[in-house]
């Protein structure tokens, strides 16, 4: 292998100086550079000195003005706490395009539930049926058909509603004036309770609690044979309700009462 030291090479005649033959292979130590100003033609470059953006060739040194892709938002669902019945939500937002597939993410377990049914109403609002077997939180995936889409947070609540152990009716009948002792209410998945229409009998109080409450006192007020309707409603940690209706009577036997053969 020869080596030739020079400190320039110009041609012999012409303008042009050609390194190697086709095939050959020029090799650039690590570390060497060019001085000066060098322009490669496009053309010379492997691809025609072009490069692909989105479908579009352009060539090296060019310019192209890419599409602004528009992508859906959202602001919100409602209901956004529901049951594991399917049920509609209205889901709102931007940019919805008719009609967009609709996904509900598990928060936790990242299981993936499509909607069972998606109707466009507008570019802001949409509809949803969902029927969700697994309580917890849930994200939205929206996708529009042209691919472009959003995730949301978790926005979607799932529980079970709270369910009466107690029977609904009549609580007891008890003499007029009489305390009534301890009552127990029940309902699972309640964290309290309150008198939703009718009232208590005077003197009786509703002492709310988690899952039961109780109802105590010594009734005051009534001076004749009197039924006392009213409606209970639990509430659980989500703001689901159930409601359900009691009873009680108290009843007065006449003092002093004469009596004729």
């Amino acid at each position: 292998m020869s080596e030739v030291k020079v400190n320039k090479i110009s041609p012999r005649s012409g303008t042009g100086v050609q390194l190697g033959d086709s095939g050959d292979t020029i090799t650039i130590p690590s570390g060497a550079t060019f001085a000066g100003t060098q322009n490669i033609a496009n053309s010379a470059l492997t691809g025609s000195g072009q490069i692909t953006i989105n479908g579009q060739a352009v060539a090296l040194g060019g310019s192209i003005t890419l599409t602004t892709e528009t992508r859906p938002t959202f602001s919100s669902i409602t209901p956004s706490v529901i049951t594991n019945a399917q049920t509609t939500c209205t889901i709102a937002g931007t940019n919805f395009v008719s009609i967009p597939l609709v996904t509900a993410i598990n928060n936790s377990t990242g299981a993936q539930v499509v909607a069972d049914e998606v109707s466009f109403s507008s570019a802001t609002s949409i509809t949803a049926k969902f029927t969700l077997p697994v309580d917890g939180t849930y994200k939205l995936y929206i996708e529009n058909p042209d691919g472009n889409a959003v995730q949301t947070g978790a926005v979607l609540t799932v529980s079970d509603l709270p369910t009466w152990v107690t029977a609904a009716g009549s609580l007891g009948s008890f003499s007029g004036g009489a305390n009534i002792g301890t009552i127990t209410l029940t309902s699972t998945n309640s964290t309290g309770m309150t008198v939703q229409s009718g009232s208590l009998p005077g003197g009786i109080t509703l002492n709310s609690g988690a899952g039961s409450s109780t109802l105590t006192g010594t009734e005051s007020g009534a001076t004749s044979d009197t039924t006392f309707n009213f409606t209970i409603r639990a509430t659980d940690a989500e703001g689901q309700t159930a409601d359900r209706a009691f009873s009680m009577t108290f009843t007065f036997v006449a003092n002093n009462s004469g009596q004729f053969n």
